[in-house]
């Protein structure tokens, strides 16, 4: 156990020094920073918030004293009115000076209404009128038309009743919870297993190339090594995780609108026992994936060789987070049941299934014991390699001749 921690430590305090790491963590706190104020980067450089100059030409009079209503309806753009009827060329040159941005020049032919758009250029609205622009003067009319029949507030309401709307799910295991939270949560965790697990093939190759694994080897057992190493970069990882999520949060509080924070991010559904499951999957997550990466970081004696050799655990990574991630479109079904027990995947997906509530609580504990076993498998295979190939510093070796040279042995 002694061992253990020294290792632990060793390889804690390496991870600290490496310039590698600590430009990587400053990058990625950065970039939180400046993603949470990429609204408040817009503002600055929009300067004053901009409002489109719509002249309104209401030479009959259609809207009558309605006109007063759109300036309740906070619309992003400023009306004026005019009951003078304009010829186009008149519109043409107050939109040529700047005076206005658009002209809605509105009349009436024989009970229909025609609205004429007058821009400089639709290719901004892809040649469409705006439909809030639509919807703001058909409301408009509406509510003239209202006041010249002299309809009652009660008669208005029996004709145009408010409904209230309640979602009935049929499904007990419908999902529950907000999108944008189950996908940040998904990439945290792919983030923290699969390039935290990626250091450890790192970490023991560069060991092997400075010959500092044979001072190793001679005071302590290849499997202390292999999981003092898998620790130290495991707990190096979650601080770093931590400290991004810390981050974040500050980011979120003092650099967003609180409304629109509140609406965005729903953090209704996370719960202790969220946190708690989220926690354990990322253990066994990172676990599984930092072992099967120590395992091709034994068959390769150069640094430049990690990369092609981690590929295939790489590859696997993806597919168990895509595996993950397609299946929160259809939370329900059969796909995402599977996610949450093969053992590739459930780091990313059973955490998600949790927070919807679509996991019951025997495939909860299915999905652990598998992750465990496989990840204790994955363990032994690790170790077992590692022995045999710990002092190679030859040409690479696979990863089946090792076996074969291990069981000689």
């Amino acid at each position: 156990m002694k061992n253990l921690w020294t290792v632990t430590k060793f390889t804690m305090k390496d991870m600290i020094k490496r310039k590698s790491f600590i430009i990587s963590t400053i990058i990625l706190l950065v970039i939180i920073v400046v993603g949470f104020n990429i609204p408040n980067i817009i503002n600055n450089f929009a300067g004053e918030e901009f409002n489109e100059k719509i002249l309104v030409v209401d030479s009959e009079n259609i809207f009558g004293n309605s006109k007063e209503i759109l300036n309740q309806m906070e619309l992003e753009y400023s009306f004026e009115f005019t009951s003078e009827d304009l010829t186009q060329e008149q519109i043409k040159e107050k939109i040529d000076n700047k005076d206005i941005d658009t002209c809605l020049k509105f009349t009436n032919e024989n009970g229909i209404i025609k609205m004429e758009y007058i821009v400089e250029s639709s290719s901004m609205t892809f040649g469409e009128v705006p439909q809030s622009l639509i919807m703001a003067f058909q409301t408009l009319y509406s509510n003239e038309q209202i006041i010249k029949l002299d309809i009652s507030p009660e008669e208005l309401a029996a004709i145009s009743p408010q409904f209230n709307i309640e979602i009935i799910e049929t499904d007990e295991n419908a999902a529950k919870g907000n999108v944008v939270i189950m996908m940040l949560i998904s990439a945290v965790l792919f983030y923290a297993v699969v390039f935290c697990a990626g250091q450890v093939s790192t970490a023991i190759t560069t060991e092997k190339t400075s010959k500092i694994i044979e001072t190793l080897v001679t005071s302590t057992k290849p499997a202390t090594i292999v999981l003092g190493k898998t620790l130290g970069i495991g707990i190096i990882g979650l601080l770093q995780v931590i400290l991004m999520i810390v981050v974040a949060g500050l980011s979120a509080h003092f650099c967003m609108d609180q409304e629109i924070l509140e609406t965005i991010f729903d953090l209704s559904n996370i719960t202790i026992k969220l946190v708690f499951v989220a926690i354990i999957y990322f253990i066994l997550g990172y676990a599984l994936y930092s072992l099967a990466y120590a395992l091709t970081g034994s068959t390769v004696s150069k640094p430049e060789d990690v990369q092609s050799a981690n590929g295939p655990i790489s590859f696997i990574a993806v597919i168990g987070f895509y595996l993950s991630y397609f299946s929160m479109t259809n939370p329900s079904s059969n796909l995402n049941k599977i996610s949450g027990i093969v053992p590739i995947s459930s780091p990313f997906s059973m955490p998600l299934r949790v927070m919807m509530g679509t996991a019951t609580t025997s495939e909860l504990i299915t999905s652990i014991a598998v992750l465990t076993i496989t990840t204790i498998l994955v363990a032994i295979i690790s170790i077992k390699i590692y022995s045999s190939a710990i002092l190679n510093t030859g040409s690479k070796k696979s990863i089946i001749k090792i076996l074969k040279e291990s069981k000689k042995k």
